[in-house]
């Protein structure tokens, strides 16, 4: 297997993604995640949109990997 080092480009710049066009999707993804978050730790049925225990039984097995109890 060769070891060959590849010599930088010149002229080749990284491109920049300025904060306003990155901010509203980092705030969507960070409230995505939260909410995942919130159906896999805390959800217990009583403020689930599908009424009862659907979502808690969908993500049980997962909640005990993570090391949250639930029962």
């Amino acid at each position: 297997m060769s070891q060959h080092a590849v010599a930088p480009v010149a002229g080749a710049d990284l491109p920049t993604i300025p904060f306003r066009e990155l901010a509203p999707w980092a705030l969507f993804f960070g409230l995505l995640g939260l909410l995942v978050l919130f159906f896999i730790s805390a959800d217990q049925g009583a403020v689930s949109i599908p009424s009862g225990t659907l979502i808690h039984e969908w993500v049980h097995d997962g909640r005990h990997l993570l090391g949250y109890p639930c029962h």
